[in-house]
């Protein structure tokens, strides 16, 4: 794993963005972790957390894109400090965008925050985490909706590794769905490797997530 991915892990525990212990997550599932992107909430976490987006970006990606698209709501700041890390670590300046949740009819009024989206552009999607596939269904048609683009793919955080809708992933389905790639800064089975070989991860808790993705893993 990439030295920067362990970093991220280190990163998420010391941010306690990543937690394990006892869990009940929105579909209903039993899970042994659990992971909140809306605790990175200091200048130095967010600094941080665009920079290693960014570089899962550049390593996975390249540099063909033009903007960066953050989902309302936990993907605005994901959109702003990302296109700030390009700048800062690679020179290029990537535009951010962001959607509404409601048009707004007065002053910067539409139902996008940031850059305009024209003809020609080509956009990478960032989000925290993807579980359901569920914002995609309503960002992908307001990003489609703004004129002849390509998405290049979607980048999320963490890929936890576990089947969406079906027997695939989360992000295995968006790829299907939509047909363009997918990608994760980390993975869970990385994580989990990381984390057992430097004794965070003891047998019991082992032990359980075995469990846990012997029951919802991807196969």
């Amino acid at each position: 794993m990439e030295a920067y991915k362990q970093e991220f892990v280190d990163f998420m525990l010391d941010s306690k963005v990543l937690k394990f212990g006892d869990f009940t997550l929105k579909s209903g599932r039993k899970s042994p972790f659990f992971m909140n992107a809306g605790l990175y909430v200091t200048g130095t976490q967010l600094t941080k957390l665009g920079e290693y987006y960014a570089k899962a970006i550049h390593d996975t990606y390249g540099d063909d894109f033009d903007v960066i698209f953050g989902p309302a709501y936990k993907g605005i700041p994901i959109s702003v400090t990302v296109a700030m890390a390009y700048s800062r670590l690679y020179g290029q300046e990537k535009r951010y965008c962001s959607n509404r949740k409601e048009a707004k009819d007065h002053g910067d009024a539409g139902i996008l925050l940031g850059s305009p989206i024209k003809d020609g552009d080509r956009i990478i999607v960032v989000e925290d985490v993807t579980t359901s596939g569920k914002s995609m269904e309503e960002t992908i048609p307001i990003v489609k909706a703004q004129g002849d683009v390509t998405i290049v793919g979607l980048m999320v955080s963490l890929n936890r590794c576990e089947r969406g809708k079906g027997d695939k992933s989360a992000l295995d389905e968006i790829k299907e769905l939509y047909g363009f790639d997918t990608s994760a800064i980390v993975s869970m089975n990385e994580i989990v490797d990381y984390l057992v070989q430097k004794g965070v991860i003891d047998d019991e808790l082992k032990a359980r997530l075995d469990a846990y993705y012997a029951e919802y893993g991807v196969k």
